[in-house]
């Protein structure tokens, strides 16, 4: 194979790998497929909002569904749901949740009122939870997920040419390493800060498993560039591009930080 080959399932591999993050995890829009009167409808509901403005839901209805409720509370909190009245356009019914504390979560659920009049509640026995966070400008969001992007696509390229015995490995490792540095160590803690208030939430401060996995990539990747500096040592490149690809492959922000609203505090894990 040429340098051709090794870019192309290079970056099939990251691309995969980049839409498979953009459809799994707990920020991601949960989809249902809700029946009523015996046809189902795919809806999907929002799991994430910046805390700057409410957060409004919004669904496609098929015609004849007249109304609306939605329903909602305070996250891990012993409280009444509160239910609000659904406004009607056509065929779309929304709602609005309103804004919480960066970190702070609300659960919700709905119910409509079918063509036939009868009630179909959707999520009411697993509600949908929704985390609200601070606004990240995008001077800092863009960049980082364009640097991670190529820190990924550089790991795996490295990887590849490691196995195909190619000495690019070691150059390609080397870009690797200071990419994931800069988008991770560096602007990484800087979404974080503007998201939920803390630059770092993993180890030795939390257990923030965003934080702790690409904690875990970077160390392995340190290692991985240490060993190639004298000779080439292509198994070492190989295990640090496949634990970043296994990195990946951990739905993210899963057990990242939320509001503790008895006490106060952000907590993770």
């Amino acid at each position: 194979m040429n340098k051709f080959h090794f870019w192309t399932i290079a970056l099939l591999i990251t691309a995969a790998a980049a839409l498979y993050q953009r459809t799994t995890g707990p920020t991601y829009p949960k989809r249902i497929d809700a029946v009523i009167d015996g046809t189902g409808y795919p809806l999907s509901l929002k799991r994430s909002q910046t805390n700057t403005r409410p957060c409004m839901i919004k669904l496609e209805v098929p015609a004849g569904v007249s109304s609306g409720e939605l329903h909602y509370k305070k996250f891990r909190l012993n409280e009444e749901w509160t239910a609000i009245s659904m406004q009607h356009d056509g065929t779309v019914l929304s709602g609005e949740l309103p804004s919480q504390p960066a970190a702070g979560k609300l659960e919700y659920y709905i119910v409509l009122t079918a063509p036939s009049g009868s009630q179909v509640e959707i999520a009411r026995e697993q509600p949908v939870v929704i985390r609200f966070k601070g606004s990240v400008p995008a001077v800092i969001m863009i960049p980082h997920i364009l640097i991670m992007f190529f820190a990924m696509l550089l790991s795996n390229l490295a990887g590849i040419t490691a196995a195909a015995g190619h000495a690019g490995q070691k150059r390609y490792g080397q870009w690797a390493l200071w990419l994931l540095l800069a988008g991770s160590m560096i602007l990484g803690p800087l979404v974080q800060k503007f998201a939920f208030g803390e630059l770092w939430t993993g180890i030795p401060f939390g257990w923030d498993l965003t934080d702790n996995k690409t904690l875990i990539a970077v160390i392995a990747w340190i290692v991985a560039v240490i060993m190639n500096r004298k000779r080439q040592r292509p198994g070492y490149t190989i295990a640090a591009a496949i634990i970043l690809l296994l990195v990946y492959s951990i739905p993210h922000s899963l057990f990242g930080s939320e509001l503790d609203y008895a006490t106060g505090v952000v907590t993770q894990g």
